[in-house]
């Protein structure tokens, strides 16, 4: 583990200057993330920048493939955000264990790979060999508020943390 401030994983994250999107109040049922011992599972997170989404609609129809990688990659940015929030330093995770991406699909439409790619991409870049994970990448007729991608992360965190 790297816990060097010039080149460890906060300080790559924060070289992407990412615009993500707040945590749920205090208040809501839905929690961003659930301990299980050692295990975070995180809760589907959108392509919001700030409080706006990055596009809307479905793959295939209205988004083109490389919009739907940006908006999961934006997906993961709120993911590592999230895990930042928790942990305190993202050099507290141990491994990323799976990634669930889900993307709004038309009829035909057959890339939900090369569009989950954006997730899986963003891990490895701020994480390294700890941010490689099993993936699944589901195409869905719709996802909430016409989100095109939706991306939950199981993960694992350093004893202690």
């Amino acid at each position: 583990m790297n816990n060097s401030p010039t080149n460890g994983a906060d300080a790559r994250f924060a070289a992407l200057e990412p615009v993500t999107s707040a945590a749920p109040g205090p208040q809501s049922t839905v929690r961003p993330l659930r301990r299980a011992g050692q295990v975070l599972h995180m809760s589907g997170q959108v392509a919001f920048v700030g409080s706006e989404l990055l596009a809307t609609g479905v793959l295939g129809t209205d988004v083109d493939v490389p919009t739907g990688n940006a908006c999961a990659r934006q997906c993961a940015l709120n993911l590592l955000a999230r895990l930042q929030e928790e942990l305190g330093s993202l050099d507290r995770v141990a491994q990323v264990v799976k990634l669930t991406v889900f993307v709004a699909s038309a009829a035909g439409f057959r890339d939900q790979p090369q569009v989950a790619n954006g997730a899986s991409d963003v891990f490895v870049e701020v994480l390294g060999d700890r941010g490689r994970h099993a993936r699944s990448a589901v195409g869905v007729a719709e996802l909430p508020i016409g989100t095109p991608v939706e991306v939950e992360a199981v993960v694992e965190v350093e004893p202690g943390a």
